[in-house]
């Protein structure tokens, strides 16, 4: 994994580690630890370990008050687009991931739509319907893949109807993953954290 796409997977974090502090901030760990011992960075120890972890909060306090560069952290949610022309399942969609709080998300409905949001949102996944109302998610997927920019883009597709053989054709024009509709919201945030590299969050 790239340190690039490490910051963004880091970012999504709600707590870190001494060694994940000191790659987001750029220092060594053993600065990191001094600065946890001497009170100036604040967190707590896991519970029967020496472990050391930051929060979030703390952290950006810190990189703040010291002068680093906060983008990474604050920049890095994960981002989402969602393309599909139902509007219950956008609305589904955006209000879990959106609760969760390490996504940013933001939907189109149409290819076209799709196409223009991904220039300007530059999404780290694309949750992708089948059939939309203009072109199909294999047309939208090919226009993805062949822009050198969305190469680190991964492209989920979600459809109710795609018989096997299509999944494979799909996979070949460039999608990452199939998700078969109807999919428990559970098993979406599953498939991405397991997509983008992401820890787990466990949920009620």
């Amino acid at each position: 994994m790239s340190d690039a796409n490490g910051s963004e997977n880091l970012a999504g974090k709600k707590v870190f580690t001494t060694g994940e502090a000191a790659k987001l901030c750029k220092v060594s760990q053993q600065t990191i630890i001094r600065c946890f011992d001497a009170g100036r960075l604040n967190g707590f120890r896991v519970p029967g370990s020496k472990f050391r972890r930051i929060p979030r909060e703390e952290l950006l306090r810190f990189m703040r008050e010291n002068g680093i560069p906060t983008d990474a952290l604050e920049t890095g949610s994960v981002r989402v687009l969602v393309v599909d022309d139902d509007p219950e399942i956008v609305s589904l969609v955006e209000e879990w991931l959106g609760e969760d709080g390490r996504f940013e998300v933001r939907s189109a409905q149409t290819g076209y739509d799709a196409g223009m949001e991904t220039e300007r949102f530059r999404p780290n996944i694309i949750l992708l319907d089948y059939m939309l109302p203009d072109i199909n998610g294999n047309i939208v997927c090919q226009r993805v893949r062949e822009n050198e920019a969305l190469a680190g883009t991964k492209v989920l597709i979600v459809s109710g109807v795609v018989e096997e053989e299509e999944v494979e054709r799909l996979k070949r024009s460039g999608a990452d993953g199939f998700l078969k509709k109807p999919f428990d919201l559970r098993e979406l945030v599953v498939r991405i954290e397991s997509m983008l590299g992401l820890d787990a969050v466990g949920r009620e």
